[in-house]
């Protein structure tokens, strides 16, 4: 059977269907239990939900950024179409294993309509590679928000805490310069051989290169030339990504406010509750793709909330309340994803 676009997208939308369906079934709480946490929530979920408008507006603006460094003058894709594509991959990304890769492939085949392949290829791998160096920024800052804060008396600093600081600062200048050497030199003919070292793959592996390999070397070189010639659109799209996680720190603060923990209601208060949001969604994060190799990740990121809630002094409860909602948001915006893959008909082969 030829694998159409056409029957590809619809492949894509079983698999984001089907995640919403598993989803719906594997909370650790009863329908009873979700309900009244839904309740409790009330209006709150309004906020809640309508902040990722403007985080995937950011990443779309990020990703625009790279788009519009990385394309001919003959190729353009419209921020819409850029912003709806967000969407979608990231739906896709919730839905599938190995720390989220379903979207990347979807991305590039809709993307592909616009521009050439390899230009398409090249800009996503290069968002996808900006989301996780982002991701290593977010983490490495906030280490200096909780010795802040500890230094100022409102967050404990213990033995244990400063052995784990310490050491994700060195998992993250490790990666620091792992990706420098990958927006150097370019990362895919490196990734192609590593996957050849997978017992059952290095045949398929050594075939793909041989078949591909002007493509793969012209990708590569796309990569680097991100870096080295435009260096405005790298670090305006890395500052767009960073900030779209601030922004998602104000999900997990409405939920603290929610629950009564404001700072005391003033300004400076409210400020430090934000901080608290950023370090819960902070080690969540981090923890939740130390351990990424499950469909949406289940169990891990409600584990990540009550450890990292219950880390900074605050009730599990809370913990478990915050990683219900979130999920339930993940469901909702996975729907709003397949979605959108479903209005583009006359893009459909």
């Amino acid at each position: 059977m030829k694998w159409t676009k056409k029957r590809l997208n619809n492949l894509f939308f079983v698999i984001g269907l089907a995640a919403v369906v598993i989803m719906m079934f594997t909370f650790d709480v009863s329908f009873v239990e979700l309900w009244q946490h839904l309740k409790h929530a009330g209006y709150w979920l309004i906020p809640i939900l309508g902040v990722w408008m403007i985080i995937y507006g950011l990443n779309a603006l990020s990703w625009q950024c790279i788009i519009k460094s990385n394309s001919d003058e003959h190729e353009h894709v419209g921020w819409w179409r850029i912003y709806q594509l967000t969407i979608t991959g990231y739906a896709l990304n919730y839905a599938t294993p190995v720390g989220g890769l379903g979207g990347e492939p979807y991305r590039i085949m809709e993307l592909s309509r616009y521009m050439s392949r390899q230009h398409a290829t090249s800009s996503v791998i290069l968002y996808a590679m900006m989301h996780f160096f982002a991701h290593f920024w977010f983490w490495f800052l906030s280490i200096f928000i909780y010795l802040a804060l500890a230094a100022a008396g409102n967050l404990p600093i213990t033995r244990g805490i400063a052995i784990t600081l310490g050491l994700i600062v060195v998992f993250c200048l490790i990666a620091f310069y792992v990706f420098s050497k990958g927006y150097k030199n370019g990362i895919v003919v490196k990734i192609i051989r590593w996957i050849g070292k997978i017992p059952g793959l290095k045949g398929w592996s050594t075939r793909f290169q041989e078949k591909h390999a002007e493509s793969l070397k012209n990708i590569d070189t796309q990569i680097a030339a991100l870096h080295h010639q435009d260096k405005r659109a790298f670090y305006t799209s890395l500052i767009l990504e960073y900030l779209s996680r601030v922004v998602q720190s104000s999900e997990i603060f409405f939920m603290l406010l929610l629950f009564g923990i404001d700072g005391g209601g003033d300004f400076g208060g409210l400020c430090i509750i934000y901080l608290h949001s950023i370090l819960i969604l902070s080690f969540t994060t981090l923890f939740a793709n130390l351990i990424g190799f499950l469909p949406m990740q289940l169990g891990v990121q409600e584990g990540g909330f009550v450890l990292s809630i219950a880390a900074l002094g605050l009730s599990a409860a809370l913990g478990i309340f915050v990683s219900i909602i979130c999920r339930v948001r993940e469901i909702i915006w996975i729907f709003i994803g397949l979605l959108l893959m479903k209005t583009n008909k006359q893009d459909a082969d």
